[in-house]
């Protein structure tokens, strides 16, 4: 465990922020306020002077001394702002003495959160120049030209995907997600129940997911709402049997307005054993030809080890299986520095996807998630050092380019090997797009279902605002009532009937 003192006085949110940052570096690391011998020590010294702030600092470790200096124009007259402007210059001079301690540099600069596409965006929203919201983002955030300038060109394949990208605020798009999946991965932290029917806890579930598209279905034909995207996600949402996909599609769109207008439809069918000729009978009755077949690692020993109980053959078949009966756009899954995998297992699996060329194909960096398996028992899984997933995401990017994919989204996650990222490639023309209103935040996203999370997003404030129904099936059941009433609360007050904004 790596200790770092700082000064007593910096407050919870403060300390909060310095772990992130050094979490970068560290594997496991604790942020002190107390003298501690064995603990790295960083002193700062920040001033105002002229209209900037100007910012030092010093670490000292192992009887050495790293310095860093940084400054910027003070923004004065906003509170808020100029705390957050002494947020980022503690972080800029944090991060490198880090850095010039460790020997090792942050792509990503002092950026933790999910979302770094949408700083992008507000760049370009604002009137910058591509090249301009590139500069901006270096300076402010530290972050590396090649991570800058890949930021860039996912959002000008967002942009030729959905051209009225920054003008969806008001509509909506939905997803419902259905918690049941064959096995729960080890990596897995989404709602993921083992589909087991004995105690009826999935007839109970499907009664009160109906019941409660039904209802929002309500709210939504009430204001004529247009719909942009649908997506089933889980879970395994292909878990349940042909039959009850059937009826669920028939209430969707039973209740739902302007269906015809809809763009998109996802089914996720990650799980290659729960696919099935009868349930793509099904989805091509109601037009739904996206889907995910989601392999992982196309290593047997792989998806044994982190609970996926099918094999490669089967992903492959399956895979043929729903081209050949009519699924047009199938996106597949990698992941990147899965246990025992390194670059020779990784570019089989690209070798192997070659083969299929799925429509788009997101390549994932491992996360170890606090609540999964694999973060629980970590001394049990051997993954890839920072140097050999850097070398992988890489060789990723470079194979999506030979193949004809672009990249058209990313996003982060806390605790991802290398401090890197996840981005989708898509052939031009098959991009998802409810991937990228909800990555980019640009409309309220509905959550229906187990473990499902709304996002309400105020068209004239972009405030954002969410809820999250119950994980648990059970507690679904007893609480999806409480849950409409909830979100109809938030949905009225940002889409008043009265004053719909044209």
């Amino acid at each position: 465990m790596q200790k770092i003192k700082i000064d007593s006085t910096f407050k919870e949110d403060w300390v909060r922020m310095f772990a992130h940052l050094a979490n970068l570096f560290f594997e496991q690391c604790e942020i002190i306020k107390e003298d501690d011998a064995e603990a790295m020590r960083v002193d700062f010294t920040i001033q105002e002077s002229n209209g900037e702030i100007i910012g030092k600092a010093k670490l000292l470790a192992n009887g050495r001394e790293y310095t860093s200096a940084f400054s910027e124009q003070l923004v004065e007259g906003d509170e808020k702002l100029t705390r957050r402007q002494l947020k980022r210059v503690h972080s800029h001079l944090f991060l490198e003495v880090l850095e010039q301690a460790t020997d090792m540099m942050q792509s990503w600069g002092i950026l933790t959160g999910i979302r770094p596409m949408k700083l992008y965006h507000k760049y370009r929203r604002e009137g910058q120049t591509t090249e301009q919201a590139i500069e901006n983002i270096m300076e402010n955030y530290r972050v590396s030209r090649e991570k800058s300038e890949l930021l860039a060109k996912i959002a000008d394949v967002q942009k030729k995907a959905v051209p009225d990208l920054y003008e969806l605020k008001n509509e909506v798009s939905i997803y419902i997600g259905i918690p049941f999946c064959p096995t729960k991965c080890a990596y897995c932290t989404f709602p993921a129940y083992a589909i087991r029917r004995a105690n009826g806890r999935v007839d109970n579930f499907l009664a009160a997911l109906h019941e409660e598209i039904r209802e929002m279905g309500k709210w939504l034909t009430e204001r004529d709402m247009g719909i942009t995207t649908i997506y089933f996600g889980g879970g395994t949402p292909t878990s349940i049997e042909a039959d009850e996909m059937d009826a669920l599609y028939q209430t969707m769109f039973d209740s739902f307005p302007n269906m015809d207008k809809v763009r998109e439809i996802t089914v996720e069918a990650g799980r290659p054993d729960t696919i099935t000729p009868e349930k793509i009978d099904v989805l091509k009755k109601w037009g739904i030809d996206r889907i995910s077949v989601n392999p992982q690692s196309y290593i047997d020993e792989t998806l044994k080890a982190i609970g996926r109980h099918h094999t490669v053959q089967e992903t492959i078949d399956k895979f043929w299986l729903s081209r050949n009966m009519g699924m047009k756009n199938i996106n597949m899954d990698l992941i990147i520095g899965l246990p025992n995998e390194g670059e020779e297992e990784f570019e089989h699996s690209l070798a192997e996807t070659e083969k299929m060329q799925p429509e788009s194909l997101t390549v994932h960096t491992l996360s170890f998630k606090r609540a999964s398996e694999m973060s629980q028992n970590r001394s049990r899984y051997k993954v890839a050092d920072r140097k050999t997933v850097e070398r992988m995401m890489k060789r990723g990017e470079q194979w999506n380019a030979e193949n004809g994919y672009l990249p058209y989204y990313l996003y982060r996650q806390k605790n991802i090997l290398g401090n890197l990222e996840n981005v989708g490639y898509s052939k031009p023309g098959e991009e998802s797009i409810y991937n990228i209103v909800i990555m980019e935040e640009v409309q309220t996203i509905i959550g229906i279902g187990c473990g499902a999370s709304s996002k309400f997003i105020d068209p004239e404030t972009e405030k954002i605002t969410q809820f999250y129904n119950p994980k648990d099936p059970a507690a679904y059941v007893m609480a999806y009532d409480e849950s409409i009433e909830k979100k109809l609360a938030y949905l009225n007050d940002i889409f008043p009937m009265e004053e719909k904004i044209k």
